[in-house]
This record gives C-alpha cells, structure tokens and sequence, in this order.
C-alpha cells in the first residue's frame, strides 16, 4: 500500500494481487452505504463489471453502472453530459460516489465527471490496464478531449482510493499492455538509479508479465513523490510530460492508428535525439531508451513529425505558455530538466536531427 498526503486530501494506493475481489470491502472502509455509480467501458466491463458490482452490493452499496464504448472518442464533453444525466436520474447526491474500472481513459472521464457533479463527489479509482496503473490513475489529473485537440478540458480531483491488482494484466492483449510499458520506461529514465536498470534487463513482453508488480509499485512511488511535491503541476511536475509534448501531436494525427503510449515512445526518442544533438542530453542516452521500447516491440519514429498539422498540435500543448513550450530532457537518467523552446523555433529543432 502507497500512501498519497497532499496538503488537501490522503488517500491510499492498494497495489496486490486479487484486491479485485475485495473491491465492497476496500470501500467500505472510506465510505459509508450510498449509491455508487461504476462507469467502465465495453471491453473491461463484460470480464469485471458483474463481479465488482456484486462485491459493492455485498457490503451496502446501492449499485448502478453505465458503460461506455472503448477508446479515447468516450472522452468527450457529449459522455459527461449523458453520464451526470443518468447520475441525476437515479438522485446522486454529494453523499454519493462514483468508481472507475478501466484504464486510462475511463479514469480520465469519471474523474472530470466526479469533479463537476454536484461541484465534487467522492471516486475511486479501479486501474485495469498498466497505463492506468502505473500513471493515469495516480495523482489527480482528469481530462476529456475536444475533436482536435487532447486533454484539453480538466482538472485536478483526487481519488478517495485507487485499486491496482496486476492480475487485470492477463486479459491484456500484448499490445495493451506493452503501451502502458512506455510510461514505465518514461518513469525509470525520469527515477534513474535501480530503476532504470530494472528497465534495462526487460527484454521481452513475458518479462514485463512477470515483473508487473514490481514495475507497477516503483512507478507509482516514483509518481507519488512528485505529485506530493507539486500537485499542481506548476514546477517538477512537469517532467512526468517527457515525451508527450511532441507524442500527443503524434496521437492526434495518427487518428486512433497509435496508442498512447506508443505515440508516447515516438514522442521520447524524438525529443531525446534532438536534445543529444543539442548537446543537453548525454551522447548515447537516446540509444539506451530505445533499445529498451524496441525490445518489447514499441515504435521509436513516425513520419507524422514535422509535417505542417504537428506544429499546429503543439500550439494547443498544455506546456505551450504564451508561446514558449516547456520541453522535458533527461541529462542523465534520473535527472531531467526543463528546457524552453519559443514555438517559431520548433521547426529548426524539429528538424535538427
């Protein structure tokens, strides 16, 4: 168990295998009886929906649920409306709550509609897939999209509890779960030390199977202590951006074709080769990230960077301030460093390679 202090609010982060089944008897510890609204979507709810409601049941939650289809299109302004409507529906109230059970994506919208019903109700987190697991559901940050442009609408809500069983990680395609593997190799590379070695000696997809608990728990400690230093993002919170500035432009124009975190991946060695370029990361750091991304089967570039529509994506950047983008390099494993790049110098940067 990690435990989460902000100056606001504690919570706790469960990470063990089979907490799944101990869902009712987890929450009953932070909430009373009340109704409990489980949002999922429509690959994680047809294995785990009818087990986590039952659980919730079994210790005095009055249950409801709502699914949603799979895939970033569910974070969208259109799945707040329809959900907080059913939510009215059945009489929430602020003594009410509202559970994710998903990944990323599920996280990031019940977070936006946990902190807009009713000004604020209670949520918890269940994390499913390794994004999820390893960062989305960790630390506050809830999102949802406009057409063109990613997490764009949000705000900073903590759980009341996050739940991370790695055994959600068998239903997995491989593909899903080496996705989420890239924020695992962005964290080490961040952490530096033990755990960027750790990194180093995963060489297959199995491997990442294997060591999963161990990768989960060190990339949520990792995340815990820079959230607690700066929940708001407004100082060493922005290293945990490193590859996404350049990899959520990627995401974008590929148009569903990437994933997160393979956009991400790209996103990393791009910017990493750049700066090894510049001079501001250490010569032969790029190669070391990729070998680990390649090892397991994650993509390192993308013809999309530099075209005409990415220079636009990065305009929209939640790094962009007033036109100068706070870029993230990696010195040297486990120090990074903000660098700033005004956005007319982009395409020089871009191109440097």
């Amino acid at each position: 168990m990690i435990h989460v202090k902000l100056a606001s609010k504690a919570y706790d982060v469960v990470i063990a295998s089979g907490v799944r089944h101990q869902v009712g008897e987890r929450l009953a510890t932070i909430w009373q009886p009340r109704q409990v609204m489980i949002v999922t979507d429509q690959n994680v709810g047809p294995l785990y929906l009818a087990d986590v409601s039952a659980s919730l049941a079994q210790h005095g939650f009055t249950v409801h649920t709502t699914t949603v289809p799979a895939g970033e299109t569910s974070k969208s302004l259109q799945m707040v409306e329809q959900i907080v409507g059913e939510m009215a529906a059945y009489g929430f109230t602020r003594q009410d709550a509202i559970v994710a059970l998903g990944g990323g994506v599920v996280g990031d919208l019940t977070g936006v509609i946990a902190s807009l019903y009713m000004r604020g109700i209670a949520f918890a987190q269940i994390a499913t897939s390794l994004t999820a697991q390893v960062d989305a559901s960790v630390g506050g940050k809830t999102a949802v999209n406009m057409a063109t442009v990613k997490n764009i609408m949000g705000s900073f809500y903590q759980p009341d509890m996050v739940l991370i069983d790695p055994d959600f990680l068998q239903t997995l395609s491989d593909r899903d779960l080496v996705e989420g593997y890239a924020e695992v190799v962005k964290t080490s590379v961040l952490a530096g030390g033990d755990f960027w070695r750790l990194t180093g000696d995963i060489k297959t997809v199995a491997a990442i199977r294997e060591r999963a608990e161990t990768l989960i728990t060190k990339s949520v400690l990792y995340k815990r202590d820079i959230v607690v230093a700066d929940e708001k993002e407004g100082g060493v919170r922005k290293y945990l951006n490193f590859g996404h500035t350049l990899g959520h432009a990627i995401e974008l124009m590929a148009h569903g074709e990437l994933r997160h975190g393979e956009a991400v991946a790209i996103g990393m060695v791009a910017i990493s080769e750049r700066f090894e370029k510049a001079g501001i990361t250490e010569s032969g750091i790029t190669a070391l990230l990729r070998d680990r991304l390649v090892a397991v089967g994650l993509p390192v570039a993308s013809p999309l960077i530099g075209q005409a529509a990415f220079y636009d994506h990065l305009k929209n950047d939640k790094k962009n301030a007033a036109g100068t983008l706070q870029l993230v390099a990696i010195s040297v494993p486990g120090q990074p460093t903000i660098v700033q790049k005004d956005l007319a110098d982009m395409p020089a940067f871009v191109e440097s390679r």
